[in-house]
């Protein structure tokens, strides 16, 4: 059975998507576990990881009830304040519900590049380490230096880059060496495991899988099966292709591995990494 290690559920109506354009027809109507079933079903995956879409704590309170009803999720990975040292006791809250597993701060949305080295914000980090919790790197490639200064600072933090930090695939290969030359130096330095997923949205709306194998082959070579994990990243997948269309372009990419590896990749690192 496969484990989809990234998705969201969300209800446009609740007003904390704040980069959500309104008028998106694929993306501004309500995403529940009913309408992920089928898919779910068809693909034969078993657990998923409901990730936060929005800057709020109400957010993950939400996800949390999803999940609370929804035996598919295996966890979430919430949104707590950093800028708020307070927010300790919140996270201190809500480690104390088995399905909640981490953090996400949205750092693709942040102006300064270097937030997550502010002085306010460093006591997230050894609080997720002592109440054993992951953290999802989400942002840009040129966020990659950053992210390494980080993790070189919190070797013990449990850390998952999200969408290999989105490289820039519909422009061509004018940025892979820089995106690919950050990525190594992570996969070499650090501990952290990357989530395949989100390229397709990366890629033109007419992407092939020649556009993503480059990207693909770089982060088998640099990070291997055994931390890598398959996402959906549904339903923001559906701007590119449906949650099937993802999954056969992902088997297809990874065709080379031999079946122990592709176990890895689309199951047995999530789970490993996620603890559940």
């Amino acid at each position: 059975m496969i484990f989809d290690a990234h998705q969201h559920y969300w209800h446009p109506a609740r007003g904390d998507y704040g980069w959500m354009p309104v008028d998106d027809p694929v993306l501004a109507r309500v995403y529940g576990p009913a309408d992920l079933a089928p898919d779910l079903a068809a693909a034969g995956v078993a657990r998923t990881i409901l990730v936060q879409a929005a800057p709020t704590v109400a957010e993950t309170e939400y996800m949390l009830g999803i999940a609370d009803a929804t035996p598919s999720v295996a966890g979430v990975v919430g949104w707590v304040d950093f800028g708020d040292p307070a927010s300790r006791a919140v996270l201190e809250r809500l480690a104390a519900h088995p399905k909640f597993l981490g953090v996400r701060p949205m750092i693709q949305d942040i102006a300064d590049d270097r937030w997550m080295l502010r002085d306010d914000v460093q006591w997230v980090y050894p609080a997720l380490v002592d109440l054993d919790l992951t953290f999802d790197a989400l942002g840009f490639p040129r966020h990659l230096p950053v992210f390494a200064e980080l993790l070189a600072r919190h070797p013990k933090m449990r850390v998952v880059i999200d969408h290999a930090m989105k490289p820039q695939i519909a422009a061509g290969l004018d940025g892979f060496e820089d995106w690919a030359e950050g990525m190594a130096l992570l996969a070499a330095q650090t501990s952290a495991c990357v989530k395949l997923s989100g390229l397709v949205t990366e890629a033109s709306e007419q992407w092939s899988l020649d556009d993503l194998r480059p990207y693909v082959d770089h982060l088998i070579a640099c990070f291997g099966p055994s931390r890598m994990m398959w996402g959906s990243d549904w339903p923001v997948v559906r701007l590119r292709g449906e949650y099937g269309d993802w999954l056969a372009a992902a088997q297809a990419l990874t065709g080379g591995l031999d079946k122990a590896a592709q176990a890895e990749v689309f199951g047995g690192t999530a789970a490993r990494f996620y603890r559940v």
